[in-house]
């Protein structure tokens, strides 16, 4: 009698436990859709950068043919950014990468005032400008609902349900190491 009652309350907290918890699975599930709905944003951002690149080396390199070691190291990012093939951890290092190596070439129209004064190479890095805005908006939409999902799925009771069926924590978008350093300006 005392293991037949062992096993009807198990059975009965295990049935509570799952009624409590099983709640938040379709939660888990559109929070999880969120995330890759805000990735796919952050992508298409990333991409439009990568569009804009060639060219602004085109017209960069009209004015400084012989800064070859930035343009390679530019290149290089792209290059990276384009073949992290859909892993979010490789995509987000590719980007910090990226980023340091065009925030150089865009220095560079500091030492050609000629360079700077391009109509073309201008335009081309108002588009950058506005596209860094738009990559820095998605990504922040992106951190907001991994925070929202990583906070449910951490919480109780629907910690029980996200551990059952598999839900990990998901990895915000951080700035890369480079972005934390205080650039050195030298006159």
């Amino acid at each position: 009698m005392t293991r037949s009652r062992t096993m009807l309350a198990t059975v009965a907290l295990a049935l509570i436990a799952s009624t409590l918890s099983g709640c938040g699975y379709n939660r888990l599930v559109g929070l999880r859709e969120a995330i890759d709905g805000a990735w796919a944003q952050v992508e298409n951002q990333l991409q439009r950068r990568n569009d804009l690149i060639p060219n602004l080396i085109e017209v960069t390199k009209g004015y400084a043919a012989h800064e070859k070691e930035i343009f390679e190291a530019v290149a290089n990012a792209r290059a990276r950014m384009l073949a992290a093939g859909g892993s979010r951890d490789a995509e987000i290092a590719a980007s910090g990468e990226l980023s340091s190596a065009l925030s150089r070439l865009l220095a560079l129209a500091e030492n050609y005032p000629n360079l700077k004064a391009d109509t073309q190479f201008a335009r081309l890095s108002d588009e950058l400008a506005g596209t860094e805005n738009r990559i820095a908006t998605e990504r922040r939409r992106y951190n907001e609902v991994v925070q929202e999902y990583n906070t449910l799925a951490k919480s109780f009771p629907t910690v029980l349900t996200a551990k059952a069926f598999g839900f990990g924590e998901q990895k915000y978008f951080e700035a890369p190491e480079s972005a934390k350093q205080v650039p050195q300006v030298k006159f």
